[in-house]
């Protein structure tokens, strides 16, 4: 039986936990419940609470990580959520960079998914969604203190310019 289409967009809140350790910038992914793929922390939005807030409650129930949120999102991403059997809704996510403090080892839902720190450029590559993977190698480079990396970052920023036609090629 196929899938019926979507007909709304919801809006869902994710954290993007974060660590510096050494210079070196590790993600925390977590499982999905049902498909065990790699996600990042996600929820609907929260009577009385602000967006960044709404992700940070979401971070600390799925994987119980505690830190310093930002309030701007970074950016977002769009995923198709099998709301019933057979029923898909779009959904927009926009994402909050949150600094990592803490990891506490009982929250709601331990047990239930598996949460693993990874590398950024290794967590990009386990993500499904290509817009997620570019937030998380954007965010990744942008953090990063390499000269190489800064270099490609100011070639990539130039490229896209010239080819959007903002700078003489």
């Amino acid at each position: 039986m196929p899938m019926k289409r979507a007909r709304l967009v919801g809006i869902q809140y994710a954290a993007l936990p974060y660590r510096l350790r050494g210079g070196k910038l590790s993600i925390l992914l977590i499982s999905s419940r049902r498909t065990r793929r790699w996600i990042v922390p996600k929820g609907w939005p929260m009577a009385g609470r602000k967006p960044h807030e709404a992700a940070a409650v979401e971070a600390h129930e799925e994987a119980g990580v505690v830190g310093e949120i930002a309030d701007q999102p970074l950016g977002s991403y769009r995923y198709m959520k099998e709301m019933k059997p057979g029923q898909l809704q779009a959904v927009q996510v926009l994402v909050f960079p949150l600094a990592v403090e803490g990891q506490d080892e009982t929250f709601k839902e331990a047990g239930q998914r598996v949460a693993a720190w990874f590398r950024y450029r290794h967590a990009a590559s386990l993500v499904a969604e290509p817009s997620l993977k570019r937030l998380i190698l954007d965010f990744g480079d942008a953090q990063s203190t390499n000269l190489l990396i800064r270099g490609l970052r100011r070639y990539r920023t130039w490229r896209f310019r010239s080819q959007a036609g903002d700078l003489p090629i």
